[in-house]
């Protein structure tokens, strides 16, 4: 229990930023881009109560994280809503749109590396061990986020990036795929092909970041 709630503690901060500001981030896209639906509906903020779904953001990543002993964790947030028939190019901004959240998940982790940098370099005191820990759990929950939502599959970013891109005859096909998604991710998650996917990517990421900050 102690465990559990020490990996709470660490990850809460980190989680809040990683959703409010992915979803924050394709409300305040698409109203460059010309709808305004989630603008008008104060979805574009960053207070985080008006991105958080209480099943997906509360519930299951604590039931996850209580039945995993901390080695697991899935969730989700309230999607913004967007009216891809409202944006000046519907298809071709709809790219733009989906591949805000992942983004500013990217900035997000980089961010996260830099503090872990400077949690590195400091003189060792009281708040360097928490940071430190915190910015990992950064880096790792910006890098599943980022990288999970890329997967080509509707309704995840990267489907909607896979639709704006294909011919119209194949997005619409591709499209379809939509109504099963959500589905398919479970069982990808359950059957943990989910994580042969994403856990040789998230390794490359981190990777990547160690060599870029030097960590």
């Amino acid at each position: 229990m102690e465990n559990l709630i020490q990996t709470l503690a660490v990850y809460a901060l980190p989680v809040i930023f990683a959703i409010t500001l992915h979803e924050a981030a394709h409300g305040y896209v698409a109203r460059h881009f010309g709808d305004s639906t989630a603008w008008q509906l104060g979805r574009v903020s960053l207070n985080p109560l008006r991105h958080i779904d209480p099943m997906g953001t509360i519930v299951v990543p604590a039931l996850l994280l209580a039945v995993s002993g901390g080695g697991l964790i899935f969730g989700w947030a309230k999607p913004v809503p967007v009216n891809f028939g409202r944006l000046n190019n519907p298809k071709k901004d709809m790219l733009w749109v989906a591949a805000a959240g992942p983004a500013v998940n990217l900035l997000m982790a980089l961010f996260w590396a830099s503090l872990l940098k400077f949690a590195e370099v400091m003189p060792v005191n009281a708040y360097t061990e928490p940071l430190a820990r915190m910015s990992v759990a950064g880096i790792e929950i910006n890098a599943a986020l980022m990288l999970l939502n890329l997967l080509p599959l509707p309704p995840l970013d990267g489907g909607r990036i896979m639709v704006s891109l294909l011919p119209h005859r194949l997005a619409w096909k591709f499209a379809q795929l939509e109504r099963y998604g959500f589905l398919i991710l479970l069982a990808l998650l359950f059957t943990h092909v989910l994580d042969m996917i994403l856990l040789p990517l998230m390794h490359g990421f981190t990777l990547l970041l160690k060599l870029l900050f030097n960590i």
